[in-house]
Protein backbone atom coordinates (compact mmCIF):
# COMPACT_ATOMS: atom_id res chain seq x y z
CA UNK A 1 0.00 0.00 0.00
CA UNK A 2 1.42 3.40 -0.74
CA UNK A 3 2.30 5.47 2.21
CA UNK A 4 0.76 9.11 1.93
CA UNK A 5 1.49 11.82 4.04
CA UNK A 6 0.07 15.20 4.50
CA UNK A 7 1.53 18.46 3.78
CA UNK A 8 2.86 20.33 6.48
CA UNK A 9 2.77 24.27 6.73
CA UNK A 10 6.16 25.97 8.29
CA UNK A 11 6.63 29.05 9.35
CA UNK A 12 8.27 31.17 6.80
CA UNK A 13 11.08 32.61 9.47
CA UNK A 14 12.21 29.57 10.10
CA UNK A 15 13.32 29.16 6.69
CA UNK A 16 14.55 32.80 5.69
CA UNK A 17 14.90 34.56 9.06
CA UNK A 18 15.72 37.85 7.09
CA UNK A 19 13.82 39.04 4.16
CA UNK A 20 16.52 41.07 2.60
CA UNK A 21 18.93 38.90 3.55
CA UNK A 22 18.04 35.62 3.00
CA UNK A 23 14.75 35.32 0.96
CA UNK A 24 15.91 37.39 -1.51
CA UNK A 25 19.19 35.89 -2.16
CA UNK A 26 17.18 32.86 -2.09
CA UNK A 27 14.75 34.37 -4.55
CA UNK A 28 17.27 35.53 -6.76
CA UNK A 29 19.02 32.31 -7.71
CA UNK A 30 15.84 30.63 -7.67
CA UNK A 31 13.90 32.72 -10.68
CA UNK A 32 12.46 29.71 -12.36
CA UNK A 33 10.44 28.94 -9.12
CA UNK A 34 8.28 31.68 -9.94
CA UNK A 35 8.52 31.70 -13.76
CA UNK A 36 6.93 28.00 -13.57
CA UNK A 37 4.30 29.50 -11.63
CA UNK A 38 3.53 32.79 -13.18
CA UNK A 39 4.45 31.04 -16.68
CA UNK A 40 7.39 34.05 -17.45
CA UNK A 41 10.62 33.85 -18.22
CA UNK A 42 12.68 36.23 -16.00
CA UNK A 43 16.64 36.37 -15.68
CA UNK A 44 18.96 38.84 -14.76
CA UNK A 45 17.91 39.57 -11.57
CA UNK A 46 19.48 42.08 -9.21
CA UNK A 47 18.86 42.86 -6.63
CA UNK A 48 18.77 46.10 -4.10
CA UNK A 49 18.49 48.49 -7.20
CA UNK A 50 18.12 52.37 -6.41
CA UNK A 51 14.92 53.89 -6.89
CA UNK A 52 14.97 57.06 -5.92
CA UNK A 53 15.35 57.26 -2.47
CA UNK A 54 14.35 53.42 -2.13
CA UNK A 55 15.75 50.35 -3.33
CA UNK A 56 13.95 48.05 -5.21
CA UNK A 57 14.31 43.88 -3.85
CA UNK A 58 14.91 42.69 -7.59
CA UNK A 59 14.37 43.70 -10.48
CA UNK A 60 14.92 41.56 -13.34
CA UNK A 61 14.10 41.25 -17.49
CA UNK A 62 11.12 39.37 -19.46
CA UNK A 63 11.67 37.56 -22.74
CA UNK A 64 11.09 40.57 -24.51
CA UNK A 65 13.92 42.84 -22.52
CA UNK A 66 11.12 44.62 -20.11
CA UNK A 67 11.94 45.52 -16.57
CA UNK A 68 9.98 44.12 -14.21
CA UNK A 69 10.68 44.49 -10.18
CA UNK A 70 9.58 42.27 -7.63
CA UNK A 71 8.85 43.57 -4.05
CA UNK A 72 8.74 40.71 -1.08
CA UNK A 73 6.89 41.01 1.97
CA UNK A 74 7.24 38.14 4.26
CA UNK A 75 3.97 38.68 6.52
CA UNK A 76 0.41 40.24 5.26
CA UNK A 77 0.31 42.48 3.08
CA UNK A 78 0.29 46.36 3.58
CA UNK A 79 -0.10 49.70 2.01
CA UNK A 80 3.45 50.77 2.67
CA UNK A 81 4.40 47.95 0.32
CA UNK A 82 1.50 48.50 -1.92
CA UNK A 83 3.02 52.33 -2.62
CA UNK A 84 6.18 51.12 -2.75
CA UNK A 85 5.22 48.48 -5.66
CA UNK A 86 3.84 51.19 -7.84
CA UNK A 87 6.69 53.50 -7.03
CA UNK A 88 9.38 51.36 -7.96
CA UNK A 89 7.05 50.34 -11.06
CA UNK A 90 6.95 54.36 -12.21
CA UNK A 91 10.88 55.23 -11.38
CA UNK A 92 12.09 51.80 -12.91
CA UNK A 93 10.12 52.25 -16.03
CA UNK A 94 9.15 49.18 -15.62
CA UNK A 95 6.62 47.17 -17.58
CA UNK A 96 5.71 44.78 -14.81
CA UNK A 97 5.73 44.28 -11.06
CA UNK A 98 5.52 41.35 -9.17
CA UNK A 99 4.50 41.61 -5.13
CA UNK A 100 5.29 38.08 -3.07
CA UNK A 101 3.02 38.21 0.36
CA UNK A 102 2.79 35.42 2.82
CA UNK A 103 -0.94 36.79 3.53
CA UNK A 104 -2.46 39.01 1.27
CA UNK A 105 -5.37 41.12 2.47
CA UNK A 106 -8.70 41.41 0.45
CA UNK A 107 -8.24 44.99 -0.15
CA UNK A 108 -5.14 44.47 -1.68
CA UNK A 109 -6.18 41.84 -3.98
CA UNK A 110 -8.87 44.49 -5.36
CA UNK A 111 -6.11 46.84 -5.51
CA UNK A 112 -4.13 44.87 -8.11
CA UNK A 113 -7.33 43.79 -9.89
CA UNK A 114 -7.85 47.29 -10.19
CA UNK A 115 -4.32 48.66 -11.33
CA UNK A 116 -4.14 45.61 -14.11
CA UNK A 117 -7.57 47.25 -14.99
CA UNK A 118 -6.92 50.33 -15.05
CA UNK A 119 -3.16 50.84 -16.00
CA UNK A 120 -0.68 49.22 -19.05
CA UNK A 121 1.48 47.94 -16.43
CA UNK A 122 0.85 44.09 -15.25
CA UNK A 123 0.98 43.42 -11.72
CA UNK A 124 0.93 39.74 -9.87
CA UNK A 125 0.37 39.34 -6.44
CA UNK A 126 1.38 35.93 -5.33
CA UNK A 127 0.99 34.26 -2.26
CA UNK A 128 4.08 32.91 -0.51
CA UNK A 129 3.91 29.97 1.82
CA UNK A 130 6.91 27.05 2.67
CA UNK A 131 5.41 23.28 3.33
CA UNK A 132 7.39 19.78 3.83
CA UNK A 133 6.01 16.68 3.31
CA UNK A 134 6.84 14.34 6.25
CA UNK A 135 10.39 14.63 7.06
CA UNK A 136 10.85 16.22 3.64
CA UNK A 137 13.00 19.50 3.46
CA UNK A 138 10.65 22.44 3.48
CA UNK A 139 9.82 23.82 0.21
CA UNK A 140 8.44 27.13 -1.15
CA UNK A 141 4.45 27.18 -2.32
CA UNK A 142 3.63 29.98 -4.56
CA UNK A 143 0.14 30.57 -5.39
CA UNK A 144 -1.10 33.35 -8.17
CA UNK A 145 -3.59 35.38 -5.94
CA UNK A 146 -4.36 38.58 -8.41
CA UNK A 147 -2.67 38.71 -12.26
CA UNK A 148 -3.30 40.72 -15.50
CA UNK A 149 -5.58 39.08 -17.78
CA UNK A 150 -7.30 40.12 -21.80
CA UNK A 151 -10.65 40.46 -20.00
CA UNK A 152 -9.49 42.69 -17.35
CA UNK A 153 -7.64 44.72 -19.80
CA UNK A 154 -10.88 44.92 -21.79
CA UNK A 155 -13.09 45.68 -18.94
CA UNK A 156 -10.87 48.26 -17.86
CA UNK A 157 -10.23 49.85 -21.17
CA UNK A 158 -14.52 49.67 -21.02
CA UNK A 159 -14.44 51.58 -17.86
CA UNK A 160 -11.91 54.55 -19.08
CA UNK A 161 -14.26 54.74 -21.86
CA UNK A 162 -17.21 55.29 -20.46
CA UNK A 163 -15.57 57.80 -17.72
CA UNK A 164 -14.13 59.50 -20.41
CA UNK A 165 -17.58 60.24 -22.24
CA UNK A 166 -19.06 61.21 -18.94
CA UNK A 167 -16.26 63.77 -18.61
CA UNK A 168 -16.62 64.89 -22.22
CA UNK A 169 -20.81 65.41 -21.72
CA UNK A 170 -20.67 67.16 -18.82
CA UNK A 171 -18.30 69.93 -20.22
CA UNK A 172 -20.37 69.71 -23.67
CA UNK A 173 -23.62 70.14 -21.55
CA UNK A 174 -21.57 72.69 -19.48
CA UNK A 175 -21.16 74.76 -22.54
CA UNK A 176 -24.30 74.25 -24.02
CA UNK A 177 -26.36 75.66 -21.37
CA UNK A 178 -23.98 78.36 -21.14
CA UNK A 179 -24.76 79.64 -24.19
CA UNK A 180 -28.35 78.45 -24.01
CA UNK A 181 -29.16 81.10 -21.06
CA UNK A 182 -28.30 84.17 -22.78
CA UNK A 183 -31.09 83.09 -26.08
CA UNK A 184 -33.97 81.41 -24.08
CA UNK A 185 -35.18 80.56 -20.35
CA UNK A 186 -36.24 76.77 -21.06
CA UNK A 187 -33.20 75.18 -19.16
CA UNK A 188 -32.41 77.70 -17.45
CA UNK A 189 -32.53 75.54 -14.35
CA UNK A 190 -31.30 72.55 -15.80
CA UNK A 191 -27.65 71.42 -14.38
CA UNK A 192 -25.04 69.74 -16.34
CA UNK A 193 -24.95 65.89 -16.12
CA UNK A 194 -23.08 62.84 -17.63
CA UNK A 195 -25.65 61.30 -19.62
CA UNK A 196 -26.33 62.01 -23.15
CA UNK A 197 -29.13 63.79 -22.78
CA UNK A 198 -30.54 66.92 -20.94
CA UNK A 199 -33.99 67.84 -20.40
CA UNK A 200 -36.63 70.51 -18.94
CA UNK A 201 -40.47 70.61 -18.74
CA UNK A 202 -42.61 71.80 -21.35
CA UNK A 203 -45.52 72.47 -19.40
CA UNK A 204 -47.52 69.45 -18.52
CA UNK A 205 -46.42 66.21 -16.81
CA UNK A 206 -44.74 63.60 -18.76
CA UNK A 207 -43.53 66.23 -21.79
CA UNK A 208 -40.09 66.88 -21.94
CA UNK A 209 -37.57 69.19 -24.33
CA UNK A 210 -34.69 67.64 -24.58
CA UNK A 211 -31.16 68.04 -25.77
CA UNK A 212 -29.40 64.25 -26.92
CA UNK A 213 -25.76 64.13 -28.03
CA UNK A 214 -24.33 61.33 -29.42
CA UNK A 215 -20.06 60.99 -30.17
CA UNK A 216 -20.29 62.94 -33.49
CA UNK A 217 -24.08 64.16 -33.35
CA UNK A 218 -26.71 65.85 -31.78
CA UNK A 219 -30.56 66.31 -31.19
CA UNK A 220 -33.59 68.63 -29.75
CA UNK A 221 -36.89 66.71 -29.31
CA UNK A 222 -40.16 66.51 -27.62
CA UNK A 223 -40.23 63.60 -25.78
CA UNK A 224 -43.61 62.06 -24.57
CA UNK A 225 -43.98 59.96 -21.29
CA UNK A 226 -46.49 60.29 -18.88
CA UNK A 227 -45.80 56.81 -16.83
CA UNK A 228 -46.04 53.52 -16.89
CA UNK A 229 -49.78 53.61 -17.12
CA UNK A 230 -50.29 56.12 -19.69
CA UNK A 231 -49.30 54.36 -22.73
CA UNK A 232 -52.95 54.72 -24.43
CA UNK A 233 -52.39 58.62 -23.12
CA UNK A 234 -48.98 58.94 -24.62
CA UNK A 235 -50.05 57.65 -28.38
CA UNK A 236 -52.87 59.74 -28.09
CA UNK A 237 -51.00 62.75 -26.99
CA UNK A 238 -48.60 62.51 -29.92
CA UNK A 239 -51.14 61.65 -32.86
CA UNK A 240 -53.25 64.59 -31.51
CA UNK A 241 -50.07 67.37 -32.89
CA UNK A 242 -49.10 64.78 -35.24
CA UNK A 243 -52.16 65.92 -36.68
CA UNK A 244 -50.87 69.60 -37.09
CA UNK A 245 -47.37 68.15 -38.67
CA UNK A 246 -47.67 70.67 -41.68
CA UNK A 247 -48.83 73.23 -39.57
CA UNK A 248 -45.77 72.39 -36.67
CA UNK A 249 -42.86 71.93 -39.04
CA UNK A 250 -44.12 75.07 -41.42
CA UNK A 251 -43.33 76.88 -38.03
CA UNK A 252 -40.19 75.20 -37.11
CA UNK A 253 -38.88 75.69 -40.49
CA UNK A 254 -37.72 72.15 -41.56
CA UNK A 255 -38.98 68.61 -41.21
CA UNK A 256 -39.28 67.12 -38.03
CA UNK A 257 -39.09 63.02 -37.36
CA UNK A 258 -42.53 62.10 -35.35
CA UNK A 259 -41.63 58.83 -34.04
CA UNK A 260 -44.00 56.41 -32.09
CA UNK A 261 -41.29 54.45 -30.91
CA UNK A 262 -42.84 50.91 -31.32
CA UNK A 263 -42.69 48.76 -28.64
CA UNK A 264 -41.86 51.06 -25.97
CA UNK A 265 -44.78 53.39 -24.04
CA UNK A 266 -42.85 56.89 -25.29
CA UNK A 267 -43.32 58.64 -28.38
CA UNK A 268 -41.03 61.54 -30.07
CA UNK A 269 -40.85 64.53 -31.98
CA UNK A 270 -37.34 64.66 -33.07
CA UNK A 271 -34.43 67.02 -35.28
CA UNK A 272 -31.27 65.57 -35.55
CA UNK A 273 -27.65 67.25 -36.72
CA UNK A 274 -25.03 65.58 -38.05
CA UNK A 275 -22.82 68.87 -37.49
CA UNK A 276 -20.82 67.50 -33.82
CA UNK A 277 -21.24 65.77 -31.22
CA UNK A 278 -19.25 65.92 -27.50
CA UNK A 279 -16.10 63.96 -29.21
CA UNK A 280 -15.85 66.93 -32.01
CA UNK A 281 -14.79 69.45 -29.44
CA UNK A 282 -13.29 71.72 -32.15
CA UNK A 283 -16.91 72.75 -33.27
CA UNK A 284 -18.82 72.66 -29.98
CA UNK A 285 -19.71 76.55 -30.59
CA UNK A 286 -21.09 75.58 -33.69
CA UNK A 287 -23.41 72.80 -32.47
CA UNK A 288 -24.38 74.93 -29.33
CA UNK A 289 -25.75 77.67 -32.00
CA UNK A 290 -27.32 75.22 -34.06
CA UNK A 291 -29.52 73.00 -31.38
CA UNK A 292 -30.36 76.14 -29.39
CA UNK A 293 -31.80 77.86 -31.99
CA UNK A 294 -33.41 74.80 -33.36
CA UNK A 295 -34.66 74.41 -29.38
CA UNK A 296 -36.17 77.80 -29.69
CA UNK A 297 -38.08 77.21 -32.54
CA UNK A 298 -39.21 73.79 -31.76
CA UNK A 299 -40.72 75.49 -28.79
CA UNK A 300 -42.51 78.28 -30.51
CA UNK A 301 -44.12 75.72 -33.04
CA UNK A 302 -45.33 73.29 -30.25
CA UNK A 303 -45.97 75.64 -27.22
CA UNK A 304 -49.50 76.73 -28.69
CA UNK A 305 -50.87 72.88 -29.65
CA UNK A 306 -49.08 72.16 -26.26
CA UNK A 307 -51.13 74.30 -24.42
CA UNK A 308 -54.28 73.18 -26.14
CA UNK A 309 -54.27 69.43 -24.80
CA UNK A 310 -56.55 68.08 -22.70
CA UNK A 311 -54.44 66.53 -20.16
CA UNK A 312 -54.17 66.97 -16.25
Amino acid sequence: MIDIQRIQRVPLRQIWQNEATDFTPWLQDNLDVLNDVLDLDLTGAEREQSAGDFNVDLVAEDASGNTVIIENQLERSNHDHLGKLVTYLSAMGAKSAIWIVSDPRPEHVGAIAWLNESSAADFYLVKLEAIRIGESSPAPLLTVISQPSIEGKSVGATKKDIAERHVLRREFWTGLLEDAKNKTRLHENISPGDYSWISASAGIRGLGYNYSVTQHGSAVELYIDRGKESGEENTRIFETLEAQKITVESEFGEELEWERLEGRRACRIARRYESGGYRDKDRWDQVYTQVVDAMIRLDKALRGHIHNLRVK
